[in-house]
């Protein structure tokens, strides 16, 4: 049977060297590699080496920049859960598939509760999250409902 994709077994033979990376990348994903194996305490070829099978495995997932949406014209942030019409497997996976390619989608979360997902979506103004939501999940079979509630500021956590 696989391992689902938030399942922690997948990562049982991650060791306490692989967590302490992680963490240090966490707080800093552009620490340098010397800089990392000196936190963690390794040499800075076998950092280098366990980075990479921390990509390859999927521990770590990516690194980007956390640039301000207004930075580059998308000021207004929302969160639009929505509710499906069927929750068969094809349904709710041809949702996901979808909705990841939205304009203006950041995130997707399937989530437990009265809704099945949630979108962080980012638009240019109030017509333009208005027209969002009117062109791609009011005319959407699947949806059976959608809400929208708009961010006013959004503050990141340390973990």
């Amino acid at each position: 049977m696989p391992v689902a994709p938030n399942d922690v077994r997948r990562f049982a033979a991650l060791d306490d060297t692989d967590r302490a990376i992680l963490a240090v990348l966490a707080g800093d994903g552009r620490i340098p590699n010397n800089a990392l194996a000196e936190r963690v305490g390794v040499a800075p070829s076998t950092c280098l080496s366990r980075v990479r099978a921390l990509r390859e495995c999927g521990a770590i997932r990516g690194f980007h920049a956390d640039v301000d949406p207004a930075a580059v014209g998308l000021p207004l942030q929302a969160l639009v859960s929505v509710r499906l019409t069927a929750h068969e497997r094809a349904a709710v996976d041809a949702f996901r598939a979808r909705s990841v390619r939205l304009p203006g989608v950041v995130s997707v979360f399937h989530v437990a509760g009265v809704d099945d997902y949630v979108l962080h979506v980012r638009a240019a103004s109030g017509d333009a999250l208005r027209d969002f939501v009117l062109d791609h999940l009011a005319v959407d079979p699947a949806v059976q409902h959608a809400h929208t509630s708009l961010i006013f500021e959004q503050v990141r956590g340390l973990g």
